[in-house]
C-alpha cells in the first residue's frame, strides 16, 4: 500500500487509435502509461490499485466502462476514474458521476484538457491514497486489541478516568492502567488526547 507509482495511468479502450494517441499524449507529458483493449485485460492483468487515474471507455464489447467501475468500487481502494465517452453517452457517464466517478469527457477530447483533467485526478489520488493507507494501517491496529483492550479503549475515548473504568469493567485501577499502556503501545501514541485524535482521523 505505497503511495509510490501512483503517477501511472490506466487507459482501457477497445480502439487501438485511441489507446494508442492517449498513451503518446500522457508519455510526452512525463507520465507513465498502461493500455488495456478491455475491462477484462485490467482486471487479468492489474491491480488497478497501482494507479492513479484510470480513463475508461464507457462502451466497450463486454464488461463496459461502467461494470467495470462498480467492480473497482467494491475493491479496497479505487483510484480517481474518469469516462470517455461519445455524444450520446452523456446520461450514463452523469449516473457515474453521481456513483463516485471523478469526471467525463466527451470524443473527440481536447488534450490539454484531457491533460488537465487527468493531472487534477493525479493530485486527488495523493490525498485519498494516504487517507486510505492511514485508516488500513489504524484498522490494522484496532485489530490487534484484545477485546478486554478494546472495551477499556472505548471508556478511555470517552474520558473517564482510570477508577472509574476500573469500577465500570470490574477490574483493578492496575489491571487498567496495563490494559491502558498496551492500547497506547499498539496504537502507536503516547497519551488518551493523541488516541482520540488519531481514531478522529480513522
Amino acid at each position: 500500500m505505497s503511495t509510490t507509482q501512483t503517477r501511472q495511468i490506466a487507459i482501457v479502450d477497445d480502439d487501438d487509435a485511441i489507446r494508442d494517441a492517449l498513451s503518446w499524449l500522457f508519455a510526452s507529458r512525463g507520465h507513465q502509461v498502461l493500455t488495456f483493449a478491455s475491462a477484462e485485460l485490467l482486471l487479468a492483468d492489474a491491480d488497478p490499485t497501482r494507479f492513479g487515474c484510470l480513463l475508461l471507455d464507457l462502451r466497450m464489447p463486454g464488461l463496459s466502462g461502467q461494470q467495470l467501475f462498480t467492480q473497482l468500487k467494491a475493491q479496497a481502494y479505487c483510484p480517481p476514474v474518469i469516462f470517455l465517452t461519445g455524444h450520446g453517452d452523456v446520461p450514463m457517464a452523469v449516473q457515474a458521476l453521481k456513483q463516485g466517478a471523478m469526471d467525463f469527457i466527451e470524443k473527440p477530447f481536447n488534450d490539454n484538457q484531457l491533460v488537465d483533467l487527468v493531472e487534477k485526478a493525479l493530485m486527488q489520488d495523493q490525498t485519498l491514497r494516504q487517507q486510505w493507507v492511514m485508516q488500513h494501517q489504524i484498522s490494522e491496529r484496532l485489530a490487534s486489541l484484545t477485546q478486554r483492550e478494546t472495551e477499556v479503549m472505548h471508556l478511555i475515548l470517552a474520558g473517564k478516568l482510570n477508577k472509574i473504568i476500573a469500577d465500570e469493567l470490574n477490574i483493578s485501577m492496575k489491571t487498567v492502567e496495563v490494559h491502558r499502556a498496551r492500547i497506547l503501545d499498539k496504537m502507536g501514541v503516547k497519551s488518551a488526547v493523541e488516541l482520540a485524535s488519531l481514531m478522529k482521523e480513522a
